[in-house]
Formats: C-alpha cells, structure tokens, sequence
C-alpha cells in the first residue's frame, strides 16, 4: 500500500481526513508542523497545507524537493494564481484548494502516483523508438532545446529546471512548434485525463514555465489554448 504524508496543523482537518485516506486504503502519517514533516520518514506521496504554525508550508516544499522527487500536492485555502504559481515552481505535482471532496482528492494522489510510477516521471508524448532515437527526442526551437530522452531542457545553453508536469507541457507544446494546442487536449495530454473542475491549474503551470523559459516562448491563442513560437 502506498505510504502518505499529511502536513496540516488544524486537527479537525487533520482527522477527518487521515481516516478517510486510510479508509481508501493508504497507509497514513500526520505531520502537524513543517518541522515534523521534514523528520518524518520518507513516503510515497506528501498531501502539504501552506499555513503551518512554525515554518511556511513554501519553504517546507521547497527542502523536500530539495532531498529528491517525491510527488508533492499542495492542500491550501490559498486561492490566488501567485500561490499556485509559488507552489508549482518550487516543484509541487498538483494544488488542491480547500475545500475540497476526499473522492477528488484520492483520485488526484492515485493520478499523481500513476504519473510518477516506480521510477519517477516518464514523458508521455515520447515513444519507445523517439526516445531510442536522439534526433526525434530533441526538440529544437530558436535557443530553446527540449530533450525528451534525457527530460533535459537548455535555454541558450543554460539548463532550466522544471518540475515533472512543467516539462511534460513543454514537450506536449514542443511536438509540433507554432501549432495551437487547446486546452482540453493539454489537459487530457499532460494530465492523462486525470484532471478535476476548473482549468486553473493549466494556467498556473504555463504562468510558471513562462517565467523559467521566457513569457514571449509560449503564446496564448484567446478561447483556444497555447502554442510554442517559432521565434519568441
């Protein structure tokens, strides 16, 4: 069974919810602080609130990102698009606002889970013989470099860093540079269909990626979706 870590210091939240997630056949652990968090064994997945009383639940997602890839979803009351944003580019897999249903919420850790697999995330637009073959696994726009194979992406030689679902957009856009992809099938593609309610989420992570790869590299085309310029 798959091991979880709650962080959340409300223990009326905290209850309800470590049974429920028991109930759904996780095996549990609470965390009431970041520092308890951060002394706790590893797990297979952290559900993270941000307002914790001792440290900011920010700083205790951006150590455990620090320490490796466990898969991160962040559980807030914060709702602003700057809160999304902060979480996802210091490395969060997904951001649940509260409140929230504990059937949604399971089936946004299995989703997560199913993503990062066994061995860590895998690109899902690349197929066995792309990734076998480094011309069709690179990616070339402008000073934009995408490697699919190496899940390794260079801005004028210069590595940038992006978290699992970062990269998987860039490479769902980097298919086919200067088509429109909709948001639907950006969705449906880098969520694999695993993707709840509003599209928000979509935003926050282009409104990330743009801020690491540069705002004018992916266009928004308004009432359809996004696409990679040819030249930003």
């Amino acid at each position: 069974m798959e091991r979880l870590l709650v962080v959340e210091d409300d223990p009326a939240i905290a209850g309800p919810l470590v049974r429920g997630l028991e109930r759904a056949g996780f095996v549990v652990t609470h965390a009431p602080d970041g520092a308890t968090a951060l002394a706790a064994e590893p797990t297979d997945l952290v559900l993270l609130d941000l307002g914790l009383p001792d440290v900011d639940g920010t700083e205790v997602c951006r150590r455990l990102r620090a320490r490796g890839d466990v898969p991160i979803i962040i559980v807030s009351a914060r709702d602003d698009e700057v809160d999304r944003v902060v979480g996802l580019e210091l490395g969060a897999d997904d951001y649940v606002v509260k409140p929230f249903g504990l059937r949604e919420l399971v089936a946004r850790i299995r989703a997560v889970l199913r993503r990062r697999g066994p061995a860590g995330a895998s690109a899902p637009h690349a197929t066995a013989a792309d990734e076998d073959d480094p011309a069709l696994a690179v990616t070339t726009v402008g000073d934009l470099v995408v490697d699919r194979r190496t899940r390794r992406v260079t801005v004028d030689d210069a590595v940038v860093h992006l978290t699992p679902k970062e990269f998987d957009l860039l490479a769902a856009l980097a298919e086919d540079p200067g088509a429109v992809r909709s948001r639907h099938d950006l969705l449906d593609d880098v969520w694999e269909g695993d993707w709840y309610g509003s599209t928000r989420t979509l935003d926050a992570h282009v409104a990330a990626l743009r801020r690491k790869v540069g705002a004018a590299r992916i266009e928004t085309v308004r009432g359809v979706g996004f696409r990679l310029a040819d030249a930003p």
